[in-house]
């Protein structure tokens, strides 16, 4: 594909956190940015500011006139889109270049030294810290985040274009159009089994991946995978060892331990020792790209983290309310045993929207063992995104299952009466679908029942 001869480009999901940061990329390069979504959101509004032009109805009507030549016009999308979708069929009807988001990101990673985090869990924060140490040093990196930083309020940072940094999707197999140089893999944990028929396919797909990666000291995975290349860990023998020294104004203080050497006192600011082991992930490849004890010391100690991933949205003596993008039942474990260390004793009671039906149905008894050990649990309605209702897998179901005398499904009107009913000192809004937008609804009616007394 000539870029040159598409001076226009449709996305069809254009808000997703993914294709957002793509669109963002090329509105910086000069194009004409256009797309779809379904409704609109912060996300949608900040690419507007930029200059996109954006649609919420899909139907073929509503496609911009501009973007009707299949000469000048690039469509991109995303596998979450459902395949009835009528703009998509229609470009792919009249003939017009469309591409996976996943294949423009593979073109984008052969121009460049490309750093790809892969993981079922993790790459999100891995990436985007990676991202941050790299911009501490001022190294020439562009980075597609699959999650907005808090220091740079984005998911797309452009500080050059010798370095990109991206995240690894396993989903739809995407992550196998990459041209990684250098590569970093967090966790395999069986998911997204409506794409792969069994946990042994998603591991062939990781080792193929894995593979794509031509210099095995450039392969950086967690101790605990079978892979070649160089291992990090927490508090176990591996090549990036973290030693935690202790917790301090709910930071992690850790020694750094690696084949050149030692830092000491190093500090992770995400709570969970899982996350130690996700920064103990980036200060490796952080050190392998050329940054220095000074700029690794400076970058973590002045990230701030990322929206939605252990996020603090109210935080008092009383209340304590997190918010996190937890939608497998080991990222629900993860964020109760971070919970469970930083907050010992205290009651806790977590909303959870779980996020597709098959999902639901393909880990139902992860799900409730891990939404048991909460005090309280409280589960909105699934979120389909791209999937049709699946016969008797509800949220009525899941809580069947649920080992918890104080439980119950509620409305997301319902949330706020929920924290306030439970008498709880920390309340969790976890799942990937669309709760993170009512956040600052509940915020605001907390706050306002605090000021009621």
């Amino acid at each position: 594909m000539n870029w040159n001869d598409k001076h226009k480009v449709f996305f069809v999901g254009i808000g997703g956190i993914g294709m957002s940061a793509l669109a963002r990329h090329l509105l910086s390069q000069g194009k004409s940015v256009f797309g779809y979504d379904k409704v609109p959101s912060s996300i949608t509004s900040s690419l507007e500011t930029l200059g996109a032009e954006i649609v919420f109805d899909w139907s073929v009507e509503s496609i911009p006139q501009e973007c009707l030549s299949s000469e000048q016009t690039l469509i991109i999308y995303t596998p979450a889109i459902p395949k009835e979708h009528p703009q998509l069929n229609y470009f792919i009807a009249q003939q017009f270049q469309v591409y996976k988001r996943s294949e423009i990101l593979g073109l984008l990673s052969k121009d460049t030294y490309c750093i790809a985090i892969g993981g079922t869990h993790g790459k999100t924060t891995t990436s985007t810290l990676l991202t941050h140490l790299l911009l501490a040093n001022n190294s020439p990196v562009t980075a597609f985040l699959g999650g907005v930083s808090e220091n740079f309020k984005t998911n797309y940072v452009n500080n050059g274009s010798e370095l990109m940094v991206v995240e690894a999707d396993e989903y739809d197999r995407s992550f196998l159009t990459l041209d990684a140089d250098m590569a970093c893999l967090t966790s395999i944990d069986a998911d997204h089994l409506d794409i792969y028929s069994t946990v042994e396919d998603l591991r062939t797909s990781f080792n193929e991946f894995a593979n794509k990666v031509k210099n095995p000291d450039r392969l950086f995975h967690h101790v605990d995978l079978p892979f070649k290349g160089k291992t990090y860990g927490v508090e176990t023998p591996s090549d990036y060892r973290s030693d935690i020294r202790k917790v301090e104004n709910g930071a992690f203080v850790f020694d750094l331990i690696y084949p050149e050497g030692r830092m000491d006192n190093l500090r992770a600011v995400l709570p969970g020792r899982h996350n130690v082991a996700n920064t103990t992930a980036a200060c490796a490849m952080a050190l392998q790209l050329g940054c220095g004890e000074v700029a690794i010391r400076k970058g973590l100690d002045s990230f701030l983290g990322i929206q939605r991933r252990f996020s603090y949205r109210m935080k008092s003596p009383e209340f304590t309310l997190i918010d996190d993008y937890a939608h497998h039942p080991s990222e629900i474990n993860a964020v109760y045993n971070a919970v469970a260390e930083m907050y010992p004793g205290q009651t806790t009671a977590v909303v959870f929207q779980p996020h597709l039906f098959s999902r639901t149905r393909d880990f139902a008894e992860e799900f409730a063992a891990s939404l048991s050990r909460f005090d309280q649990t409280f589960l909105l309605p699934i979120y389909p995104a791209r999937e049709k209702p699946m016969m008797g897998v509800t949220s009525e179901w899941l809580l069947s299952l649920i080992e918890n005398d104080q439980k119950a499904v509620i409305q997301k009107s319902e949330i706020a009466s929920a924290f306030i009913q439970s008498g709880a000192s920390i309340g969790l809004l976890l799942g990937a679908g669309d709760i993170g937008l009512e956040v600052e609804q509940i915020v605001s009616h907390l706050n306002r029942q605090n000021e009621l007394g």
